[in-house]
């Protein structure tokens, strides 16, 4: 069992970012010894002498097993389990120097977006490059912040099978991060990339003032359009409305923390799509995926107005006050047809 092997268990974070130090945390408080991978030598120096990520969190006290590092060799060459947690447009990158490096560790994919151009779902690209056997995603309602700090936090772990996802799981306790194991690796995907594309909705409607009615039908009709085009792709009905689904959904739409959330913010407060990104400072997920999910959505002939909605702001055809005219003239129909 990991957490019986103490420090011995060598585990691989990929990114050091807010996310990939929330899980370093978390696995090194459940017992393993974390190797966090960063691009800078400078950012890995100050890791190892201050016991903090000075750039991300810099408020977290870092156990003593975390070593950061900028070799890719170190950090996965003994690896029994790679954790990636940087944004989907990194991972094929990733994906590439793990498969290289050979070896049968666990690969947990801890993004949540489509990949452009290819439009491939974050658990295809993993299985692709080293198998579903290895494949796994993290996903769920999780703020970087409150998981660093031990809040209690509920999130999915899928995998193929469920007791490879059960197997793995063990990784993480005994801590506060509470894993769910699931085996729907498609709804679990397309569920945590969906979400940010609506949470970007979610930021506009709050920030033209549209108020709490209009926030919960934004997230109810969003919920169905996930679901909708998720179901089309092969996911379960089921998954959507859990964690890594319906409970993503709310808090990315609802959280301050949220930079999809933000986005629209910003947005609806007058800013450009180029401007607006530039402000938050950070990948945005939603805006990476919207044009991806909606082709997705065109593909199967699945309705998806919020998401048509979102692409056509962020592309600058609409100002955020014609999407949201647009949404209201759509005619009205029986709720569940």
């Amino acid at each position: 069992m990991p957490a019986a092997e103490g420090r011995e268990s060598a585990v691989a974070v990929i990114g050091g970012g807010s996310w990939g130090t929330a899980l370093a945390v978390v696995l090194a408080r459940g017992g393993a010894r974390v190797a966090l991978l960063v691009r800078d030598p400078e950012q890995a120096r100050a890791i190892n002498r201050e016991g903090r990520n000075p750039r991300h969190l810099p408020q977290i006290p870092l156990p003593p097993s975390i070593r950061a590092t900028v070799s890719a060799d170190e950090a996965l060459g003994a690896a029994r389990l790679i954790v990636y947690a940087l944004p989907c447009a990194a991972l094929p990158a990733a994906l590439d120097t793990i498969a290289a490096l050979g070896g049968d560790a666990p690969v947990i994919a801890a993004c949540k977006g489509l990949h452009h151009p290819s439009g491939l779902r974050v658990d295809e690209m993993v299985r692709q490059a080293v198998g579903v056997e290895r494949t796994l995603l993290l996903s769920g309602p999780s703020f970087a912040g409150e998981v660093a700090t031990g809040a209690p936090t509920a999130i999915t772990l899928a995998a193929a099978e469920l007791a490879r996802a059960e197997q793995t799981a063990r990784w993480f306790a005994p801590t506060t991060f509470r894993i769910y194991p699931h085996d729907d690796l498609i709804g679990v995907a397309l569920g945590g990339a969906l979400k940010n594309v609506i949470a970007i909705a979610a930021g506009i409607a709050d920030g033209l003032g549209l108020g709490h009615n209009a926030m919960a039908a934004l997230i109810t009709r969003g919920m169905q359009e996930i679901n909708r085009l998720a179901v089309a792709y092969g996911a379960r009905p089921r998954t959507l409305y859990g964690l890594s689904g319906l409970g993503d959904l709310v808090l990315t739409c609802t959280g301050e923390a949220s930079r999809n959330r933000r986005l629209g913010r910003a947005l609806a407060g007058g800013a450009t799509p180029q401007e607006a990104r530039a402000a938050i400072g950070e990948v945005t997920e939603g805006a990476e995926s919207a044009r991806t999910a909606l082709a997705l959505a065109e593909r199967k002939g699945c309705d998806a107005p919020i998401i048509a909605t979102v692409c056509r702001i962020l592309d600058g055809v609409w100002s955020c006050r014609q999407g949201l005219d647009a949404l209201l003239a759509r005619p009205e129909r029986a709720e569940f047809s």
